[in-house]
């Protein structure tokens, strides 16, 4: 568990790390100077600052400078929150533990762990907390068909039950459409799973319309979203597919939760 926070640290670091060269090179492409906003009888004003020549009025005719300045402006402050983060990360990939405090009982000789009490929750009260976490589901359109799971969850398809219910009776815990950012957007993976084994977060995504050109071009974008915040296909992204011709396999399925979600 550990690892995988390390590494979460990491990837955020090196995403911070990319932002801020990307932002450095574009505040090198834009106008010198510094903007100034003043409002008078509702109106808005806006005025060059120049180092030791006071202020000059801008009109409409300099807008496009304006909002050169505008964009200036917020990329530096953009820049100095990255650059107070990046200095943070920093540190805490140093300074942070190989081992955590839940991760020492599994580590115990056997004769050790027979007799300790762990202080870590077990699994079971670990997973059924982990599930029970509120979250902010997605909406359903109004006139979308209802599926539901024998644990009355609603989902978006047949297959989606079927996934669903194989990883109930197989033990695995999951949200179903649990909020997630990733480069500043929320998506709603079809199922969010804690691998018990490690207590590793893993996202499966449920590719049903593999027919549609459109609903694969989004699919094929929403991947990619993935791999740039460090979410790696085969590691703690996975996929199953189906369309009309070929519909999905339960075998897959229950391969694919026992070779990797237990």
């Amino acid at each position: 568990m550990a690892v995988d926070i390390r590494r979460d640290l990491v990837v955020r670091y090196g995403l911070v790390s990319k932002s801020i060269d990307e932002i450095e090179k574009k505040i090198r492409l834009l106008p010198k100077g510094r903007i100034n906003v003043r409002t008078r009888n509702g109106k808005t004003y806006y005025y060059l600052a120049e180092t030791g020549a006071g202020e000059r009025y801008l009109g409409t005719e300099d807008r496009e400078f304006i909002e050169q300045l505008i964009q200036k402006k917020y990329l530096k402050d953009v820049l100095r929150k990255n650059r107070t983060e990046a200095t943070a990360l920093e540190k805490m990939i140093k300074i942070y533990p190989e081992t955590l405090a839940e991760d020492l009982y599994d580590q115990l000789p056997e004769g050790f762990k027979k007799l300790a009490k762990p202080i870590i929750p077990f699994d079971e009260s670990y997973a059924n907390k982990w599930m029970e976490m509120p979250y902010k589901h997605k909406l359903f359109k109004k006139d979308a068909p209802v599926y539901l799971t024998t644990k009355g969850e609603r989902v978006r398809s047949k297959s989606e039950v079927i996934i669903a219910e194989r990883m109930r009776i197989k033990g695995v815990p999951y949200r179903y459409e649990c909020p997630l950012i990733i480069n500043g957007k929320i998506i709603h993976p079809d199922f969010t799973i804690l691998r018990m084994s490690d207590r590793k977060i893993l996202y499966l995504e449920h590719c049903g319309r593999m027919d549609d050109p459109k609903y694969t071009e989004d699919m094929i974008k929403r991947a990619n979203d993935y791999s740039e915040a460090g979410i790696i296909l085969g590691d703690r992204l996975f996929y199953t597919f189906e369309s009309d011709t070929t519909p999905l396999d339960v075998k897959v399925i229950d391969r694919l939760i026992e070779e990797n979600f237990m």
